[in-house]
């Protein structure tokens, strides 16, 4: 009867982590998909902005340093596909950074801020950048989850045996920048 008490026991433990370590995978491949929801949005705006750069280029010229900028950005940010959240994450940050001030620039420009197509442009630009802020909070959701599952007991067992670790939160570093740029049409 001792033995079978017992048998009991261990095969409760043995389901226990069973489960635990099912979660800890689930939970890691939650945040992959966050990682990959804000991926495909950066690269959403990575496309817009050569049309944004074409559609302003010819009304700013005084903005030229501008226009570089971000063009540059967009190419050191499309060459980070392994790079880490936060390394991608400063990199958005400038990014959305410019961003806002070529649409701040637009505004001396009535020809420019008359534009359809310029209009059209900011409008996609104001609407991606929403769907970043949601993919992010999506994706910090899912490493707040993943990481408590990894950092608590009994759990942290299962994980540290198993290699399970935790993941980076995708943030803003700058509070102005937890806002989405201004658009004004």
């Amino acid at each position: 009867m001792t033995s079978l008490v017992i048998l009991g026991i261990i095969a409760a433990i043995i389901l226990y982590g069973i489960t635990i370590y099912n979660r800890l995978v689930r939970n890691r491949q939650t945040v992959q998909e966050g990682w990959s929801g804000i991926d495909v949005q950066l690269k959403k705006r990575a496309n817009l902005i050569p049309n944004l750069v074409a559609a302003v280029k010819g009304y700013m010229k005084h903005e030229r340093g501008l226009l570089e900028k971000v063009t540059e950005l967009r190419a050191r940010a499309q060459g980070m596909d392994n790079a880490t959240p936060a390394e991608r994450s400063a990199v958005e940050q400038e990014i959305s950074r410019v961003l806002g001030q070529i649409n701040v620039a637009v505004e001396n420009y009535p020809d420019l801020k008359a534009n359809q197509n310029v209009l059209d442009l900011q409008q996609q630009l104001a609407q991606i950048e929403h769907d970043i802020q949601m993919a992010r909070r999506y994706y910090n959701g899912a490493v707040r989850e993943n990481n408590v599952l990894v950092e608590s007991f009994p759990s942290n067992l299962i994980a540290n045996f198993f290699h399970f670790e935790k993941a980076e939160y995708f943030e803003l570093e700058n509070p102005e920048d937890r806002a989405l740029p201004k658009v004004e049409l």
